[in-house]
């Protein structure tokens, strides 16, 4: 199929249209499953309840081509759901149930391979595991690299138990997108509002910053990683946290540089709903590190990405970075 738009999506994710039976030995875990809903919907049902409705462009090649058209979007990168990525779950369960995910993202990128790039998940409750998921993601199905959330069971990303990963990452040239998931804070949440409107901006805020203060991106400078939602409350913090490493000596033994220039490497979406953010992301981090992302195909998505940076007062060159340009990077395709 032709396509003209050279955009590069990198925040999508993926729900399959049906899950495997689930065939561990622990009974009553919180194993997905997929129950009929409206026309072109389904159910995500986890431990007896409704997660979330989704339609089929969640699943459907076709259906997510059609969106991707409207939405002027050229190539996808596709994700699992973050609840999918399971971490709760006994790790051998774990990893069965990510291995299906990787192999249905690799179905959906086979049938269109001019429209989407896979990011795998992994089993990161067992580094063993995880690890040797690594390598198939990227040495078997070929995908950019992995999504990962903010944390595994409410340890950091940051922490140090979690450096086995990174550094498979760096030497394997695998990129790294971070979602939140399981948010903190969600205790405090007043009213209606869901979580992903009111906690998430704090939870991937808090993931940037453990990257960088737990030492993680001065020892792997090599790394490729993005972070969902703008990277969250991140852009407010980092001037405080700057200030702090300047004030605080002992700051330099995990950052010899200034937290500042660590952000700089990183990679954010443009979820973030309003031009005026958008050029804050870029004032804070630059415009080459600022990427599509539209949370393709749930409704607290962006609608209209191109459209938001569009009325975002940009020149044709960083139009074009953000487009494609800096995506092709992040992903390790040029």
């Amino acid at each position: 199929m032709s396509h003209t738009h050279s955009a590069i999506d990198v925040h999508t994710h993926i729900v399959p249209e049906q899950f495997p039976a689930y065939g561990g030995a622990t009974p009553e875990i919180p194993w997905p499953t997929m129950a009929p809903a409206h026309a072109c919907h389904q159910h995500v049902m986890i431990s007896g309840k409704v997660y979330r409705t989704v339609n089929d462009g969640a699943w459907s090649v076709p259906r997510r081509i059609e969106g991707m058209n409207a939405m002027r979007v050229g190539r996808q990168v596709l994700s699992p759901m973050p609840e999918l990525l399971s971490y709760w779950l006994p790790a051998d369960d774990g990893r069965v149930l990510i291995r299906y995910l990787n192999d249905q993202i690799a179905a959906m990128v086979s049938a269109a391979p001019d429209r989407f790039i896979g990011l795998g998940a992994l089993p990161l409750q067992d580094m063993d595991m995880a690890l040797r998921e690594l390598e198939y993601v990227k040495g078997t199905l070929g995908f950019a690299g992995v999504e990962i959330a903010t944390h595994v069971n409410g340890v950091s990303i940051g922490d140090a138990r979690f450096e086995p990963f990174f550094a498979a990452a760096e030497k394997l040239g695998a990129s790294i997108f971070v979602h939140a998931l399981r948010p903190i804070g969600q205790d405090r949440i007043v009213g209606p509002l869901a979580e992903q409107a009111v906690a998430f901006p704090a939870d991937i805020g808090m993931a940037v910053a453990a990257i960088i203060t737990g030492g993680i991106a001065a020892r792997h400078p090599q790394l490729r990683i993005a972070f969902s939602h703008g990277g969250g409350a991140f852009s407010m913090m980092l001037p405080r946290i700057a200030h702090a490493w300047r004030m605080m000596p002992k700051a330099k033994e995990t950052m010899p540089e200034s937290p500042e220039v660590y952000a700089r490497k990183f990679f954010y979406d443009c979820v973030v709903f309003d031009p005026k953010l958008v050029q804050l992301l870029i004032a804070s981090y630059g415009a080459g590190q600022i990427l599509v992302g539209s949370d393709y195909p749930f409704a607290m998505g962006e609608g209209d990405p191109i459209g938001l940076l569009e009325r975002s007062g940009l020149d044709a060159a960083v139009l074009a970075a953000i487009t494609s340009g800096n995506a092709r990077r992040f992903l390790g395709m040029d």
